[in-house]
């Protein structure tokens, strides 16, 4: 190890994840949080010493799995945002102002104003509900596979739309938006060769639209016109980016996803340690 090397981690309720800087690399690495031992032994072997600068709601429990290391906590919230701004910097430059939305087991909306960042409102609603929901309706708690499956899968199977509802009439809104989620199940849903794809997907679509919605009414109320939608459930779901960028966009927002999203609570922890040893310095 490098003297120059530095150490953020975010410890989430369902990912721990890591970033490490030695000044002109940045190592990402995320480990689901059942496989904390396997997150400890590689930072055993990767990171052996030096200080650690940590975030997230599993910090405290995970901090005192390393009582050898020394460690500040950091909030979360401060971490995340300030861990997307670099992120977004290095892909784009400036965004902001911008309402932020952290998918991660559940879902935080914030309003980020250059260094400064407000909280403005939260629900349950998140990756955690995908994973969940999908396990109990299908069985399959791989969240891979559950991917996998929900490309395959066809919503109209089981979301009403409002085109069904108006029975060939004009709807006065869009056709393909989606009237009542789930509205469409029936007996014939059980006999489908497809249904577990079906129903991966349409989890997939009532989360993403419940975020998309929360955060657009968000955007509306702060008189801002981009989304920066971050966070775990973004990685390896590429139905959830498709939908949340559409919906977005029908609704005259402008929506960013940034790469390496999931990752902002581990960076900003990491830059806020960089920021507090200049300051001791």
């Amino acid at each position: 190890m490098t003297v120059q090397q530095i150490a953020g981690i975010d410890a989430g309720g369902t990912m721990i994840k890591i970033a490490i800087s030695d000044g002109k690399k940045l190592t990402l690495k995320a480990f689901p949080e059942r496989e904390k031992e396997h997150f400890l032994e590689w930072l055993h072997r990767n990171y052996p010493e030096g200080f650690i600068s940590m975030t997230g709601g599993g910090a405290s429990c995970l901090a005192a799995q390393l009582p050898e290391r020394q460690i500040q906590i950091v909030p979360e919230f401060q971490a995340s945002c300030t861990g997307v701004q670099y992120l977004l910097h290095q892909e784009r430059g400036r965004a902001d102002p911008f309402i932020l939305t952290n998918v991660g087991t559940g879902t935080s909306l914030h309003l980020v104003k250059g260094e400064k960042n407000q909280r403005l409102t939260g629900t349950g609603v998140g990756g955690g509900t995908i994973l969940g929901l999908s396990a109990l309706l299908t069985g399959i708690h791989d969240f891979s596979r559950l991917m996998e499956l929900s490309l395959q899968g066809k919503r109209a199977h089981i979301d009403l739309t409002v085109a069904t509802v108006y029975r060939g009439h004009t709807p006065p809104i869009p056709g393909d938006l989606t009237a009542s989620n789930f509205g469409n199940v029936s007996e014939k849903v059980k006999k489908s060769a497809t249904a577990n794809a079906d129903l991966i997907a349409s989890v997939i679509g009532l989360v993403a639209e419940t975020i998309t919605t929360l955060s657009v009414l968000a955007a509306e109320k702060e008189q801002v016109h981009r989304i920066v939608y971050i966070g775990g459930a973004f990685s390896g779901n590429p139905l959830l980016h498709r939908l949340v960028r559409n919906y977005s966009r029908f609704c005259h927002a402008e929506p960013i996803i940034p790469e390496n999203g999931q990752f902002s609570g581990a960076v900003g922890a990491l830059l806020m340690q960089r920021s507090l040893n200049q300051t001791e310095s």
